[in-house]
């Protein structure tokens, strides 16, 4: 039977628990199902390259899940850690590339760049740069924090990039709502584009990778004697199931609508009546 061990057999742990292997196994099942169903989407059509970042995340949840699985009789083994700790961290930041580029599409495919707070271009460009940024500062604080000597520093600068993520989606939701919130009041409707539906999966995703960088903020607040670092559970309800609810979200929705959107210029509502 398997048993916490420390790592190199000093009396550091890298572990609080023993990972669970069925849980692990069931999220790496289940990511690696929606990841390949949105390879097929992005493959099928062909013009929604700005969903590869989601399926990147998407394969990055499964590497992590493995990971986790296999650690369970490897506690005491660094590289396992990492991969998990790392890829699982680091996921929502692509998911995040691909809603702020989404954004930007259906803005432009509308041809109401006008009732955007920032021109369309500008703001994927914004929008992503700092995705790629708070993608850098985690994934290199995620490496800093399986060095016992440096694990404490690595785990403030996770904090740093985590709210930088936050602060990120919060201007991204306000954009959003903002041009939401003109189209509708100035009665625009385009029958050829769901517009609309739209903006709402991408409130709800961002809601729920919201939802999970606040977690995770505390999570790492608290740090490695805090309650929810050395709880598995609490990864599995507020990291694993909004992560793969999201994935799943936009499976269903996928955006290749916008694609195929004609681009010009909403009517006002009354236009299209008959």
């Amino acid at each position: 039977m398997a048993v916490l061990k420390p790592f190199r057999g000093g009396t550091y742990y890298l572990w609080k628990y023993l990972p669970n292997v069925g849980a692990a196994v069931v999220f790496c099942l289940l990511f690696l199902a929606t990841t390949g169903i949105q390879c097929w989407q992005i493959w099928k059509t062909k013009k929604t390259r700005f969903c590869i970042p989601f399926a990147i995340g998407g394969f990055c949840q499964f590497v992590g899940y493995a990971a986790r699985a296999s650690a369970y009789n490897k506690t005491d083994r660094l590289m396992p850690f990492c991969i998990q700790n790392t890829f699982i961290l680091i996921a929502p930041v692509f998911y995040a590339a691909s809603v702020y580029m989404t954004l930007g599409r259906t803005i432009i495919a509308t041809g109401c760049e006008r009732y955007s707070l920032i021109k369309p271009t500008l703001l994927t460009k914004i929008f992503v740069t700092g995705d790629v940024v708070t993608l850098a500062v985690q994934a290199g604080a995620a490496g800093m924090m399986v060095v016992s000597s440096v694990a404490k520093a690595g785990q403030w600068i996770v904090v740093v990039g985590l709210i930088l993520q936050v602060l990120m989606f919060a201007s991204f939701a306000a954009t959003a709502f903002l041009f939401h919130r003109k189209m509708r009041a100035n009665g625009a409707q385009i029958p050829w584009f769901n517009w609309s539906r739209v903006l709402w999966v991408l409130y709800a995703i961002s809601a729920l990778i919201l939802i999970r960088s606040i977690f995770r903020v505390i999570e790492f607040v608290e740090g490695q004697d805090g309650y929810l670092l050395g709880h598995e559970w609490t990864l599995y309800i507020f990291d694993s199931l909004p992560m793969f609810a999201v994935m799943v979200m936009w499976s269903y929705w996928f955006p290749s609508d916008i694609t195929a959107s004609k681009v010009g210029e909403a009517q006002p509502l009354d236009t299209f009546k008959a």
